[in-house]
């Protein structure tokens, strides 16, 4: 029986991760991202369990240190497309993660191996430079969204409009970042 994947968990991890790592980006501070997720890898690695309150550390962490094999991504593809969570023995043959990583991977293994699939998930959406569709059929599914651990699931969209609240200043509503729309 096949379990399925939480894509509005997924696309939060992929936004997360992926604006993260646009902060870290820095042209004036090249290693700015690597040193910071050095640090972030020794942190996991000592306490999986962070994971719980930020998920998004974990496809950081290995951002830039995976590799999907040409021959994985219509796995992957399909996997999302469907919602379907790979078996340990599929996964493990889709993603190929540095030996340095390997202790943190297994670590992060031994905590959850949803967590692990997940974050790689998007790490392939960050590194295909895809953007998963909001209305996707499996994210209307009830069981998905309340069930989701860590934050995550339920309404994914927050709202925004903060005007209505006391002391309200909106003199920066207009600020664009880049990848805002």
């Amino acid at each position: 029986m096949s379990s399925k994947l939480n894509l509005a968990r997924i696309r939060a991890l992929q936004t997360d991760a992926g604006e993260n790592i646009d902060s870290y980006s820095d042209p004036e501070n090249p290693k700015a991202l690597e040193q910071f997720t050095s640090k972030m890898k020794a942190v996991l690695l000592a306490d999986p369990e962070m994971l719980e309150s930020v998920p998004e550390y974990l496809p950081m962490a290995l951002y830039g240190r995976v590799k999907f094999p040409p021959a994985a991504a219509a796995k992957w593809q399909q996997w999302l497309s469907a919602a379907k969570k790979p078996s340990w023995e599929e996964f493990k043959v889709s993603v190929a993660f540095n030996n340095a990583d390997l202790p943190l991977v297994k670590a992060i293994r031994d905590y959850s191996e949803t967590m692990l699939i997940e974050a790689c998930a998007a790490l392939y959406l960050l590194t295909q430079n895809v953007t998963m569709p909001k209305n996707h059929a499996a994210d209307d599914s009830d069981d998905e969204q309340e069930d989701a651990p860590y934050g995550f699931g339920g309404d994914d969209e927050h709202d925004d409009d903060d005007s209505d609240e006391e002391g309200y200043d909106d003199q920066y509503d207009e600020i664009r970042f880049n990848r805002e729309g």
